[in-house]
């Protein structure tokens, strides 16, 4: 079942509460997302794109997974 811009913010608002979060799409299986929190200070952006894809507890992984594809921006606040 596709996954809804909501659901997939309120999964990333789980692990990360203080951040601005954008999610957008409209299919729930192509879906792209903004996070900027202040966790990922100091760290590079694969470790920061890997921590939130942790944050959707499985909800990516493999062909049955019920987000295919989602686009990240990820970053420290300025």
């Amino acid at each position: 079942m596709p996954m809804q811009a909501q659901e997939i913010e309120d999964l990333l608002r789980q692990t990360f509460p203080d951040a601005e979060i954008q999610v957008a799409g409209q299919d729930g299986v192509h879906m792209s997302a903004m996070v900027v929190d202040e966790s990922f200070r100091g760290k590079n952006r694969v470790q920061q794109q890997r921590a939130v894809y942790a944050a959707l507890k499985g909800k990516m992984d493999g062909s049955n997974g019920e987000l295919h594809a989602l686009a990240l921006t990820t970053k420290a606040p300025d």
